[in-house]
């Protein structure tokens, strides 16, 4: 098969990579019906993380089981099925509590790279959730939104306590931060504040819910909140990007007793103590349990409630993946949608 595959920073090749096989008799072998690039995927792509290449890449994923180890029970060959970026059992006790994503037996699936033909998907049963037939084209983007981003702005959600009645601030524009202010909308907040100083990104924030675009960064946004917010601060903010600032911002734009969720994957944040101790904000967030979300989300965009592949606004074919990556480290796309 082919495949994406990361040699060094800004240096994506798609080249021939061996077929995947069942390892374990917990495995599933999926052909991917779409994939896609992920804004984490520009850390090691920007050579902020470091790059132990040559590596596969991609941890997204929708397809068509073709082939189930021994133990699988539950997912079955011919299903059109969603997967988490972390595979999970599903059944430990961590899993139980909502937290797949720090399951006792969990695996990365970036180590694996879905950015390719097909993938090997292991603990198939607890990671993949089937839809109830095989989905119309047009709903595919949806599903693979699911698979990630969807899930992870829900996270986001749900950790900053988001609902009806509430003032929300999502800080990050980037496909996350637009999908938690979908999310946001569905949860029922009464007023939801994008953080976007890009014109096709608030147009689209607007589409997903968002009532008001603030434009402004670090201080200046924390002030605008406040002036939005009678002085208090947000309820709850969703803080999407993982930088210093961007935590910051998402901290200082919350009222005493709010909560933030924060989803970006941190790079260099240190938070100061005491102010932490004084502002009586609540954190709570991390890698997002995408599968304990799955089975709403898929039921969600099968009924057509929600729509959240309008994220994607680059498809490409799966041979134009470095192009994806130069399009979203450029900004000139919020997410490269590859189609194998």
């Amino acid at each position: 098969m082919r495949g994406a595959v990361i040699y060094g920073a800004r240096d994506i090749r798609f080249e021939e990579r061996d077929d995947p096989k069942i390892i374990e008799p917990t495995d599933a072998i999926i052909r991917l019906s779409a994939t896609c690039v992920c804004g984490s995927d520009l850390w090691p792509y920007r050579g902020i993380e470091p790059v132990q290449g040559p590596a596969p890449m991609g941890h997204e994923y929708v397809g068509i089981v073709e082939e189930v180890g021994r133990d699988v029970r539950e997912i079955k060959p011919g299903q059109f099925v969603i997967g988490s970026f972390f595979a999970s059992d599903n059944t430990c006790e961590i899993c139980q509590a909502g937290y797949q994503s720090s399951c006792i037996h969990r695996e990365l699936m970036g180590t694996i790279g879905t950015q390719a033909e097909l993938a090997r998907v292991p603990l198939a049963d607890g990671t993949l959730v089937a839809t109830p037939d095989l989905p119309p084209a047009d709903l595919i983007p949806g599903f693979l939104a699911a698979s990630d981003v969807l899930g992870t702005g829900w996270f986001g959600a749900v950790a900053a306590e988001v609902g009806p009645g509430k003032t929300v601030a999502v800080v990050g524009d980037g496909a996350v931060g637009l999908l938690a202010v979908l999310a946001a909308r569905h949860l029922g907040a009464e007023r939801i504040i994008a953080m976007s100083r890009h014109v096709p990104r608030q147009k689209l924030a607007l589409e997903f819910g968002a009532t008001d675009i603030v434009e402004e960064r670090g201080g200046e946004g924390v002030g605008r909140i406040k002036e939005l917010t009678s002085g208090l601060g947000a309820h709850s903010v969703i803080e999407a990007v993982g930088t210093q600032e961007s935590m910051m911002q998402a901290i200082r734009s919350t009222r005493p007793g709010g909560h933030v969720g924060y989803v970006g994957v941190a790079h260099g944040v240190e938070l100061p103590g005491e102010e932490i101790f004084f502002s009586h904000v609540h954190l709570h967030g991390g890698p997002a349990p995408v599968r304990r979300f799955l089975p709403e989300l898929v039921d969600l965009i099968w009924k057509r409630e929600i729509d959240p592949g309008k994220v994607f606004d680059l498809p490409l074919p799966l041979d134009q993946v470095a192009e994806g990556y130069r399009a979203m480290d450029e900004r000139r796309a919020i997410k490269a949608l590859l189609w194998p």
